[in-house]
């Protein structure tokens, strides 16, 4: 396209492309929402790149190809990256990546070697120890420039606090959201009416960003270190050889890269991991292609953005086009209603998709989408099936704007908007959806773990009306159940026995169980410990509460909001009323004090075949254990089950001590 411009055309082509891309890239990086996808993004820039080089002069300072990353925010401590935190320029095709490696080659014929590395979909990252202790980590910022974030980055377990050697040193990585960890954290949002984060790159910043660093550390951030700010810190004299130095030193490493010395393998490199990348447990977005020798690294150099000496191999979207044949409303437990496009199915990322989240009615009205639509589909992270737009050269001729429904879908209620909220609510506390996902909810295994409760039979129990609410599910009689649909003497003796034990649930159980809004199950055991009855707990102020443990001030006022309402306090006395359990009845200290298991930080991994995870979780945490989703260097033991995946081998590798569920299960009994 540069080449049919003049320079006068190119200039105004310019001045359209750059405040576009400031506005994205500020959404991007201070924001954490970005409004256009990264290949939308990728695909203006490009163009602004190549008017650049058409046309030097038209290049000025304030370019978004003269600028890294984005700015520092203001609620955080500014660092001065003494040695510039750069960014990597972009190739989009392998005949690009091909004119980059001979490029190289000629202007420096000692290159002889690349290393390959996964790109990975996160933040970039600044970690500085003195004498091998953890003193401070920052962000990218502008480059220069970067944000305090050391308390944050202390919270993730693969930063390591100490090193094995007492070095200074600076390094550099890529903070990253698991894509479980991504994909749970926009089901809760979305349950609770906030916002959900576009990919796990904005997500793993907007948790990086926060004040409050205990929300950093409920997001099971990770982190993959691949550089270090001076070269004079480390022994290595390779890329691929400072990455086993770095792992040495106790940082994790992403083990995938691979030592190339022809652009052969390198291609064979960039297939053999865009066919994998839908089976990573996280999210790249292509591959970083760096010569390998160190003192050519340096002899090469960078422009004032990016190292000449390194390029990113993008990968192109995977998107695929289908028609949205309808939008489907469904309300959750907390009275949010969110709508579903229902598309024809399409195979995308190795699956079948026909169905995709539009989040909330502000969502739906940005991407303009209509019944009868054909629309680009990909999967966000890899995970999550997203519409990116609808093709309007495609949109049927009768097309009409789609009207956001007022009422609800179950009940016919009025839908609301509180403060602060995108999402739509009902606010009947009687809507029939509602009711049933909070049944199903409070019979989970981790609230009052009524084994035979799934969604089916909770919704049969309220379409035959032998339930209103969970108090009423104690009122059950063996007649009520043998009403059910596939329901025989056995199931239903099963279920009301199941039933009937969890009247003697410890509290926290119960408290999660209802279902009060950010109170999870962690929290909820915190609060019962505290506080031993459900009386002292509904009496307790907001300031209380959120002295525990620093539990904060947002879960404390939505558990005085609840226990506040009148039907919330009806519901307890009508528990109480049918023999449910309100007081903490969990193992007391002493028990805790002479358990081998006290203080000691344990992961569970694989399948457990004589008790469930949960179970074992609760034991332990009844004996002083603090149980812990990762495997590190500060692990005490890993109880490992059937099928145990990459932790075990993590435990064995830094020769934590391994359990089997039988010999488990041995120090249970004594």
């Amino acid at each position: 396209m540069s080449d049919q411009l003049s320079e006068s055309e190119a200039a105004q082509k310019i001045n359209e492309l750059k405040p576009k891309l400031k506005q994205w890239s500020q959404e991007y990086y201070e924001h954490d929402k970005p409004s256009v996808e990264d290949a939308v993004y990728d695909q203006h820039y490009a163009q602004l790149v190549k008017l650049e080089q058409q046309y030097p002069d038209l290049i000025t300072a304030d370019s978004p190809t003269q600028n890294v990353g984005g700015k520092v925010l203001p609620q955080f401590s500014k660092v001065d990256h003494q040695i510039p935190l750069l960014s990597l320029g972009d190739v989009f095709s392998k005949a690009e990546l091909d004119d980059f490696t001979e490029r190289l080659k000629k202007n420096y014929p000692k290159v002889n070697q690349f290393n390959c590395e996964l790109k990975i979909d996160g933040l970039s990252i600044s970690l500085r120890y003195e004498n091998g202790i953890f003193v401070e980590g920052s962000t990218r910022g502008n480059g220069q420039i970067g944000e305090d974030i050391t308390q944050n980055l202390k919270t993730i377990p693969s930063i390591p606090q100490k090193l094995t050697k007492p070095i200074t040193i600076e390094v550099r990585g890529e903070c990253y959201m698991p894509k479980e960890s991504f994909a749970k954290l926009n089901e809760e949002r979305e349950r609770n009416g906030d916002n959900v984060f576009a990919n796990p790159r904005n997500a793993a910043a907007g948790s990086l960003r926060q004040l409050d660093s205990r929300v950093t550390a409920s997001r099971h951030l990770s982190t993959f270190m691949y550089n270090v700010a001076d070269y004079n810190d480390i022994q290595a004299d390779t890329q691929s050889g400072m990455l086993a130095e770095l792992q040495e030193l106790g940082f994790k490493i992403n083990p995938d890269y691979q030592v190339a010395d022809s652009l052969t393998t390198i291609n064979e490199y960039i297939d053999k991991y865009q066919a994998k990348r839908d089976q990573l447990p996280y999210g790249i977005d292509g591959i970083v292609i760096k010569v390998n020798q160190l003192d050519l690294q340096m002899q090469i150099g960078a422009t004032v953005k990016v190292p000449k000496w390194a390029i990113a191999y993008k990968f192109a979207p995977e998107e695929e086009e289908t028609k949205v044949l309808a939008i489907e409303w469904t309300v959750g437990r907390t009275g949010v209603v969110t709508p579903t496009a229902v598309m024809e199915p399409v195979q995308l990322a190795g699956t079948v998709v026909a169905r995709a989240s539009l989040h909330n009615p502000d969502y739906l009205n940005e991407k303009g989408i209509r019944i009868g639509d054909t629309v680009k589909l990909h999967k966000a992270g890899d995970i999550i099936p997203e519409i990116s737009e609808y093709i309007p050269s495609k949109r049927p001729h009768d097309s009409q704007p789609y009207v956001i429904p007022d009422k609800c879908p179950s009940c016919g209620a009025k839908l609301v908007h509180l403060d602060d909220e995108v999402a739509l609510r009902c606010i009947n506390p009687a809507c029939p959806a509602q009711l049933t996902e909070q049944m199903t909810h409070f019979a989970s295994r981790n609230a009052m773990d009524i084994t035979g409760l799934g969604p089916r039979i909770v919704k049969q129990l309220f379409e035959h009306h032998l339930v209103s609410d969970v108090a009423s599910l104690y009122t059950l009689n063996f007649k009520d159940l043998l009403n059910l649909d596939k329901f025989g003497e056995k199931s239903a003796e099963n279920l009301l026995n199941s039933i009937n034990n969890s009247r003697s649930n410890s509290m926290e159980r119960l408290l999660f169980g209802l279902g009060i809004r950010h109170v999870g199950a962690k929290a909820a055991r915190l609060i019962a410990e505290h506080f031993k009855t459900m009386d002292a707990l509904m009496q307790a102020d907001s300031e209380s509460i959120a002295e525990i443990n620093s539990m904060g001030t947002v879960i404390a006022d939505s558990i005085t909001t609840y226990f506040d309402s009148q039907p919330a306090q009806t519901l307890i006395d009508q528990l109480k009323s049918v023999g449910v359990n309100m007081t903490y009845t969990r193992a007391n200290e002493s028990n805790a004090d002479n358990s081998f298991f006290n203080q000691k930080r344990i992961v569970l991994t694989g399948k457990l075949e004589q008790m469930t995870r949960p179970a074992a979780t609760a034991w332990l945490q009844d004996h002083g254990a603090d149980v812990t989703s990762s495997v590190s260097k500060k692990t005490d033991l890993v109880i490992a089950g059937k099928d145990a995946g990459s932790k075990l081998t993590k435990a064995n590798d830094l020769d934590v001590p391994v359990w089997d569920e039988q010999r488990f299960i041995s120090a249970i009994n004594g």
